[in-house]
């Protein structure tokens, strides 16, 4: 028995890594009348089918609401702490964020024609975990962490639940001292530190019929981040960002285990419409965020916005999402409002440098692509590199209530990908363009063997 090929002791060593030739995608129809589905994109360049769906594998039920989805077993099976060296990176363990239903999808026979193996219901879910609507998934040393964003009722705390990788059973709850937890979103850790991070968002009912103006101008929505002992799975710390900022999402920790630091956004300011990045790090022997970056609203004609930012006069960026390079080196940070996707050298995390920027999409701005020239309608959100940091992905659609806020004409859905020079530097691949099939629109990426944002580390 060896480990799994895919599995690396080191970031450095997965960089090295052979380039994927298939990415998975998470599929859904905002209507609710068609089963969501995952989507298999050929993204071989020396393939004939480059740039194309080659097969998708529809759920059973329609109205899951896939979202964010992961792998069963990663490099983090190779950890002293919690060692699973012969576990296989093969399934995907895939939740529909509003149904609360997880599937789970065999890759290993043909990676291009994944089969649906098992489904595990929402009131199964609820009874062994106590957690309904299942966000994030994280194949950890232990087994795959599942973030959730309500309890059994759907109400408060959110939280986090186990599974068995092997299995696909329900262990539980993970927490067992949660102090004053309450939202759920994003998770994720330092291995080397024994910490995981959680950050917040809002329980069902705050979004799942869209934003609510009153809960995001009353500063009700998520806007702290909370650090725990991962195996006392116990509360150790908040930190409050403060109510000017709502929405603090994604968590990117940094993929050497011996630094102590990771990025995390927030999507909107209440003072400016402006989006912010903050780094996580050790101040003495407590946590600490410090804002790095800024990124401001752009004036627009009152005319050409949704009804909801006419008052405003301004497009804020809406920073939904971002991911960082494996070595480290480069953030990516997608403004879903503007449509910006900006590349930033963070080899210094306290001082990030733009080092490049495309635009496509957007609300206002409707920014075409050299494979279409018209105007495109969303903008960058779900974002995932490869291993070796050449190329970014990414599609156009954040939440199937929340789209039409923003996007009221509508969003046809879209992916692409980007090559990034070593030195810093983006551009579109004339050559990949996928324009998604209606009713359904793309969000989130996994790339075949993994990738930036889905492995865990133990060694430098």
């Amino acid at each position: 028995m060896k480990p799994d090929p895919s599995f690396y002791p080191s970031p450095r060593m997965a960089m090295k890594a052979a380039p994927e030739t298939l990415a998975y995608v998470a599929a859904f129809d905002p209507g609710r009348k068609v089963p969501d589905a995952i989507a298999v994109v050929d993204v071989d360049p020396r393939s004939k089918t480059y740039s194309k769906i080659i097969n998708t594998v529809s759920m059973p039920n329609a109205g899951d609401e896939l979202h964010h989805f992961g792998w069963n077993a990663c490099s983090s099976c190779l950890c002293p702490n919690a060692p699973h060296p012969h576990s296989e990176r093969r399934y995907l363990v895939v939740p529909g964020l509003r149904s609360s239903r997880i599937h789970i999808l065999d890759t290993k026979p043909n990676p291009k024609k994944p089969k649906i193996v098992r489904v595990i219901e929402p009131n199964e879910v609820a009874e062994r975990a106590g957690y309904t609507r299942p966000h994030t998934v994280h194949c950890g040393p232990e087994g795959i962490y599942v973030a959730a964003l309500g309890n059994a009722e759907g109400k408060a705390p959110g939280g986090i639940f186990l599974m068995d990788h092997q299995t696909f059973d329900i262990r539980g709850q993970w927490e067992v001292e949660r102090g004053p937890q309450q939202l759920a979103y994003d998770a994720w850790w330092h291995l080397g530190y024994d910490t995981l991070v959680t950050s917040e968002w809002g329980t069902p009912d705050m979004f799942e019929n869209g934003l609510v103006p009153e809960i995001l101008l009353g500063a009700k929505y998520g806007r702290r981040l909370h650090f725990w002992d991962l195996h006392k799975r116990k509360h150790l710390q908040t930190i409050d960002f403060g109510e000017e900022y709502q929405l603090v999402f994604e968590l990117r920790p940094a993929h050497d285990p011996t630094k102590a630091y990771g990025f995390v956004n927030c999507v909107v300011s209440l003072k400016d419409l402006s989006s912010s990045i903050w780094v996580w790090h050790r101040d003495g022997n407590k946590w600490a965020v410090t804002k790095v970056i800024d990124i401001p609203a752009e004036p627009a004609d009152a005319e050409k916005l949704p009804p909801v930012l006419k008052g405003f006069g301004a497009v804020p960026p809406l920073v939904t999402d971002i991911d960082l390079s494996m070595d480290d080196r480069f953030l990516y940070v997608a403004c879903w409002g503007t449509g910006d996707l900006h590349q930033y050298d963070v080899s210094d995390p306290f001082k990030p440098k733009l080092a490049g920027k495309v635009r496509i999409g957007g609300i206002v701005a409707q920014a075409g692509h050299p494979a279409h020239k018209g105007p495109l309608s969303g903008g960058p959100q779900m974002v995932e590199i490869s291993r070796d940091g050449k190329r970014i992905y990414f599609t156009n659609s954040l939440y199937g209530a929340i789209d039409p806020q923003f996007y009221p004409d509508g969003i046809e859905g879209w992916m692409v990908k980007l090559d990034a020079r070593p030195e810093g530097g983006i551009a579109f691949d004339p050559k990949f363009f996928v324009k998604w099939p209606a009713p359904h629109r793309p969000h989130q990426v996994r790339l075949e063997g993994g990738d930036c944002s889905s492995d865990s580390y133990c060694y430098p």
